[in-house]
Formats: structure tokens, sequence, C-alpha cells
């Protein structure tokens, strides 16, 4: 039931006081009517007795206290969903901004979803293919789970992004997977090249964007990854895709949470953040998931750029605990010219062994990717006394282990942004790698993946 008042009582961006209202809910949607006929959009945050505290998606600029009216539509924000929403771009409020016609609607869902019943979870088990090394080889993405990337201002976490959402796919699946991108108070030049990537390469065909730009409304930076994955949970649930949500930045998500909050004059937690932090975080990322008879599902990867660096800020360290792993991007990396930049020793995917062997990627995947890890940790460690030291207290031994670091980080890590590397070629790059150290160093393999796989060129 709509309900009109002209009882707006205190203005204060972006929250506004309303009086004397009756029935109004928390998260309702309401519109307000200026003067000049000019609509616009707002939600119930607080409702105390007879007054309603509204914020406003738009600017407060010109509301006229006295002569504007505000109408509570009844429902929350609800996004219009249908297949068509493949191969088109909206703004962060899921109106379309390509040029293209509204959505014909099969339903309206309400933004805010419904948290996943943990008994109705399917446990994730099932290979993503990225294309990237680092990710497949070393920190496998599983069809299902949550893989944050954990970057820093200035890194290539867009390019990297861009790249996973063009080359992702379900192995045998290919015609059923969709790609939904939330961009997140970035700036309008991001927008385009990510709009442009995806148009460039054809990816946009299977994609939905929703792009919130950094001028956008505090309020709507708070609803563009709650538009996001409800248009994921239409495709995944509905028509039974597998959807890979790529949330881009989220530590922009966070600040205007803060922002808000702040402006609701609430006791502020750490660094300023609302105490409530790790539960909103968690309410948008346990949407991804597998559902138990249901053939669709909902792959997510947060991009997060770590304030200063620090691993231990809020916002990292919050979405650590609620996700299963993450990749984190390495500065260091970076100035090398190593790209992407990603730093495999402290990375780490807590499903990756769900989803990797026999029948899923190969029987020496979990062998090689072990002897892989080790094998770079010890390389680090004797580049370090080589550096201290020099090389002449060195081993051979500890010396072929540097030359391993090296050439793992030209040939393994470093990977062309086009350059779409099936899991094959992982492999077989890993396998390369590991004939320059001594085959008596090989002590995580099996011995029949050893005969099986070691280049029968080297000795």
């Amino acid at each position: 039931m709509i309900r009109e008042y002209r009882t707006i009582q205190e203005i204060v961006s972006p929250l506004m006081v309303v009086r004397n209202v009756e029935g109004v809910t928390y998260d309702e949607l309401a519109e307000i009517e200026l003067p000049d006929g000019e609509v616009r959009r707002c939600k119930v945050l607080e409702v105390n007795g007879d007054s309603a505290v509204v914020q406003l998606f738009e600017s407060a600029a010109g509301i006229n206290l006295a002569q504007s009216k505000v109408r509570f539509l009844g429902h929350p924000l609800e996004l219009a969903v249908s297949g068509d929403m493949l191969g088109r771009v909206f703004n962060g409020m899921g109106r379309p901004i390509d040029g293209g016609p509204e959505i014909l609607a099969e339903s309206h869902n309400d933004i805010n979803g419904l948290p996943m019943n943990p008994a109705a979870r399917d446990y994730p088990n099932e290979f993503i293919q990225t294309g990237v090394s680092t990710i497949d080889g070393l920190n496998t993405l599983v069809r299902g789970q949550k893989l944050p990337i954990f970057s820093g201002s200035g890194l290539p976490h867009a390019q990297l992004a861009a790249q996973i959402a063009r080359q992702a796919r379900v192995l045998g699946t290919e015609s059923n997977f969709a790609v939904v991108f939330a961009a997140i108070g970035i700036t309008f030049e991001e927008s385009e090249y990510f709009v442009q990537e995806f148009n460039r390469t054809g990816a946009i065909d299977r994609s939905v964007i929703f792009s919130n730009l950094a001028n956008d409304p505090a309020v709507e930076r708070i609803a563009t990854p709650r538009m996001a994955l409800t248009a994921a949970e239409y495709l995944a649930f509905e028509r039974d895709m597998h959807v890979l949500v790529i949330l881009t930045d989220i530590t922009n998500y966070a600040e205007a949470l803060r922002e808000i909050s702040a402006a609701r004059k609430e006791v502020p937690g750490r660094r300023g953040y609302p105490g409530y932090l790790y539960t909103d975080l968690a309410t948008m990322y346990e949407r991804a998931g597998r559902r138990v008879g249901k053939e669709g599902s909902i792959t997510m990867i947060p991009i997060l750029t770590m304030p200063e660096d620090d691993k231990t800020h809020p916002i990292p360290d919050l979405t650590g605990y609620i996700t299963e792993g993450q990749i984190i991007l390495s500065r260091d990396l970076y100035r090398r010219g190593i790209l992407p930049p990603v730093d495999v020793l402290p990375s780490l995917s807590r499903l990756k062994d769900k989803g990797i062997g026999k029948g899923k990627t190969r029987e020496d995947h979990a062998d090689t990717m072990n002897q892989l890890f080790a094998a770079y940790s010890s390389g680090k460690d004797a580049k370090e006394l080589m550096t201290i030291l020099g090389e002449s207290a060195l081993t051979p031994t500890d010396i072929k282990f540097a030359q391993f670091a090296d050439e793992f980080e030209k040939r393994y890590v470093t990977q062309g942004s086009e350059e779409n590397r099936s899991i094959e070629d992982t492999l077989g790059i890993g396998w390369d790698l590991l004939t320059i150290l001594p085959k008596t160093e090989l002590k995580r393999i099996k011995p029949d993946n050893m005969a099986k796989y070691y280049p029968q060129t080297e000795e």
C-alpha cells in the first residue's frame, strides 16, 4: 500500500526525517516528489515511533521541506530480472546505461536476497579454469567458492579482474557460464575500460555489468553489489547457470558504509568503520555458493585495495575471516615488471584440494602444486642468503633453487593479459620448471607421476 506524506521535518544529507508516519517499515523504498514534479528515490533506515529516518539515493539539493511530498511504496529496493540482462550494462541502481531498452522483467526481486540455509548448501568441488596459472595451478578456484583478491592502490587488479572475467569457465559447460561484474565507486575511466574490454573480446554477450562511479551517491554504492548478487541468484538458481561474480572495489563499499554510519551518528568501531562491518560483509559474501538440487552456482571474486598495503586493516582482515582464502598482489613483483604480480606464497585457496585431481584437472596436479610451492619457498630463502653472504656461500643445490625461483617468476607467474592458459599448459610449465632442480630434490611427487609426466628430454 502506497502512503504519501508532506511532513518532512529536516534534511541532513544524505538523511531526511519524516514525521507522523504510519505502517512504515525498515528498508522500505520511498520516493520524494519535488514541487516541479521531479522524483528522487530513497529508503527507510530507521523507524522510531511516528518518525522515519530516510536515506536519499540522490542529492538533497533543491528539496523544499514544506512543498515536497514523500511516498512510501510498501516494498524494499528491487531489481527487475530476466534472461535479457545478459549483454547489458546497468548503473548502480539497476537502470540500463548502455542505450538499450528497459528490461522486460520476469520478476522484481528484493536486492537483499535471502541467506542460504546451511543445510541447503552443496559442497564446492568443481574446478573453474581462469586461464591464469598462479590461480589455476597453485590457488585453484572451485565452483561455489568465495576467493578474494587483496590488492593495493596502483596495482593492476583491474586488468586481472577483466582477464578472469573474459577467460573463466567451468570445463565442459562452456555454454552455460555467465559473469556478473559490479564496479563499485570507481572512476569513469576505469568503468569505460571494463566495458570496452568486455565489448572488444565478446565477453559482454555472457555478462551483466553494474557500474557505480566515484561521483555517484554513497548509498548507491551500498546497493550496487546487492544488485549484482540479485542478478547472479536469478541466473544461477532460476536459469541454472554457473555464475562468476566479480566485485571491485570492496574498499569503496566499506568507505560508503562508514560515511553513512557517521551521518547517522553511530558509535564507530575499528578505524571509524561501523561495528557491524563484519555482519554487513557476510550478508554479501554468504550469498555465493551451490544449492542442493540446483544445477547453477555462484562463485565470487571480491577485489579490495588494502589501505597502505596493510593486510591487518579491518576490510581485508574481516574479508579473510568470511571467505575461503585470498589471492595477494605484490608491490615488489609489480615494481620488477612481473605481471600479474601474484604473490603465491601468502596466497591461499582453502578449497583447492576439493577441485583438483583425476577427473577434475589431472592426477599430477596436487603433487606438482606442492612441489612448486616448496621449491619456490626454498629458492626465495636461497636468494636472501645470496644477498647477505654472496653466491660463494651457497651450495650447488641452493644455487639451483635460486635459479628456479627466478625462472618461476619469469615463466610461471608472468603471463600476458591476453594469454589464456589451459590447465594442461599450466601443469606443463610447472613440470618444465622442475627439471631445473635435481631429481633427488623432487620429494613431494609420487613415483607414478614422475614416470608419466617428468619431461624425458632432461635428465
